[in-house]
């Protein structure tokens, strides 16, 4: 399996974790793992990594809120020369 897509309801407390523990792993010299909704990615992320930061939002006439949103995205490239070589490491 090669992909990974999850969401879950946190506070801003627990969100906050979660990113000083990725931002642990990213500091460090060895593979960086992310569990979230009973899902883990091992990944490996090579120099350079491309940060993106993506922000929308949603309304419509009458609503009485409106949805906003903001996608974190982290890209880097590894050598691969299969499919199966260059997926993610995705557990359940």
């Amino acid at each position: 399996m090669g992909e990974l897509e999850t969401e879950a309801r946190r506070s801003r407390s627990e969100i906050a974790d979660y990113f000083r523990e990725l931002a642990d792993q990213l500091e460090g010299d060895g593979d960086v793992t992310l569990e979230l909704e009973g899902q883990t990615v091992r990944l490996d992320p090579t120099e350079p990594v491309t940060f993106k930061l993506e922000g929308e939002s949603d309304w419509s006439d009458g609503d009485t809120e409106a949805k906003q949103s903001i996608e974190f995205e982290l890209v880097w490239w590894r050598a691969a020369e299969t499919a199966e070589e260059g997926a993610l490491d995705v557990r359940e």
